[in-house]
Parts: C-alpha cells; structure tokens; sequence
C-alpha cells in the first residue's frame, strides 16, 4: 500500500513537471489505482483461499487427531481393563504358585517320611526274616531237643514207678553207694526206703532182680542198719546168711540179690560201699 501511493505521488509530480493537464493525468492515475487494487482483491481472494484450504486441512486434521485420540482414549481403556485382568490374574496365579509350592513342600516332606517309612520297614522286614531263619532254626534245635526229652521220658517212665505216695527210679549207671545217693538227691529224691512186704514185692516186680542200691547202712555202727532218713530197721528182707560183713567191708544194703529164692520177693545183702551197681531213688509225693 505504502508503494502503491508512492507510485501515484510520482506520476502526479512527473505529470506537473511536464506541464500535462491534470484531468488527464487523474484519468491515468485511477486506472493505475483500480489495476493495483485488483491485483490486492486477487491476492486477497488467493490469501482467503489459501487460509481456507489451510483451515480445512487443519479441521480436517483435527477430526482425524480427535478420532485418534478417542480411538487411543478407547485403546487405553481396554488395555487398562486388560491390565487390570491381567494384574488379577497374576495374583490369582502367584496365590495358586504359593499354594503349589506349599503342597510340593509337604508331599516332599511325605515323600520323604514314606521314604523313611520304607526303610525302615525294610530293615524291620529283614529283621524279621533273620529273626524268622533263626526261630525256624531254633524249632529245629527244640524239635530235636523234644524228641530227645521224649525219649528220655520214655525210658525214665519205663523206669520210673509209683507205689503209694512215692515214685521209684532206677538210676542207668553203676556207682557206689554215696555217689547213688548224690544221683537221687540231685533229683529231689534219695534212695529208697522200704518199710512194708507190699513194697519190697513192688520193687521186685517194677526192676526185676537187678542188683541196687537201697537207702541202708550200718556205717556209724556195725550191725546197726539205718536208713537215709535215719529211722531205724523194723522190716528186713535179708538173703540167707546175710548181712555177713564179709572181710569186715561190707556197710551198705542191696536189694535183687541174685541169689533170692523167690521169683516174687528179691532180697538184700550187703556189700562194700564203693562196689558199683545201680541205685533206685524214691520221691515222696
């Protein structure tokens, strides 16, 4: 603008210079004004235009922008109800770890208890099966030793009688007369004591006519026969010429002498003490 009069100014100094008239020269100026104030209408018509475009792209811009960012607005909601599942979900899964955790420790814990448990039961197992091995020995040993006491029992039931309120036993080896006694006592007995005909025909029939120590002796004085108990002789069964003391050695009784004449009474003689025969015990009942 400041141009545009500028230019007018000079044509109307440059016209008085040259002596022109002025109406002329207003002719000419207006022109010239109307030419520069269409080419300021178009420049503002293309200004106007150039901000309508700009105006539009940018509204335009803006609408795009605003659903984008209401897109992203919505995007972010999602995802924050995502995390917020998600975050929930972690936590439900960390509690569950913790939980799983817990019953691996314990079913380790049982594991290990079972394990024990196991071996223990083994070597109990294998106790018992040692322990079972050595009972089954040890049945073998008693069955063994069982059959040996049977064997024992029958023959001391063979030999073993009973009379009364006393049992007899014929001992199986040959000793003096002390040694016999110390068999009997062993045993809770001692040897026998014969009071009765009843009982010498007993012992008769139950050991035949074996030679055998019986409970008398004249060891204190000679031809004052005791017996163990110290009771003195009432009842005698003497063979013929009996008791002789022969050679002044003979202090202790027997009973089956063989020379007896009777198959159903045995008598007596006396012998040395230490000659070995056998002895018959008598157990009161």
């Amino acid at each position: 603008r400041v141009n545009f009069f500028f230019s007018i100014s000079r044509i109307i100094w440059h016209n008085s210079s040259s002596n022109v008239p002025l109406r002329g020269h207003c002719f000419s100026v207006f022109a010239v004004c109307l030419r520069y104030y269409r080419l300021t209408a178009v420049c503002l018509g293309l200004l106007c235009v150039i901000l309508l475009a700009a105006i539009t792209v940018l509204w335009v811009k803006f609408n795009n922008l605003t659903t984008e960012k209401d897109q992203i607005q919505t995007s972010y909601t999602s995802l924050t109800i995502e995390r917020d599942q998600l975050q929930t979900s972690y936590t439900s899964l960390t509690i569950e770890r913790d939980q799983l955790q817990t019953s691996y420790t314990s079913l380790t814990t049982e594991r290990d208890q079972l394990e024990t448990s196991y071996t223990n039961l083994t070597i109990e197992r294998d106790q018992l099966q040692t322990n079972n091995a050595n009972m089954k020995n040890e049945m073998g040993q008693l069955q063994k030793e069982k059959e040996t006491l049977q064997k024992k029992l029958s023959e001391l039931e063979q030999k073993q009688r009973c009379f009364r309120d006393s049992f007899y036993y014929i001992s199986t080896e040959k000793k003096s007369w002390t040694e016999s006694r110390k068999n009997c006592t062993e045993r809770g007995a001692d040897l026998v004591i014969i009071n009765s005909r009843e009982e010498q025909e007993f012992i008769t029939k139950a050991f035949g006519s074996s030679e055998a120590w019986i409970g008398l002796m004249d060891t204190e004085k000679e031809g004052v026969w005791k017996w163990v108990d110290n009771s003195t002789l009432t009842t005698e069964f003497w063979w013929t010429g009996e008791p002789n003391d022969y050679e002044g050695n003979e202090d202790c009784a027997i009973t089956g002498y063989k020379g007896a004449g009777s198959e159903h009474l045995s008598t007596w003689a006396d012998y040395p003490c230490d000659h070995p025969v056998v002895g018959i015990c008598e157990k009161r009942i």
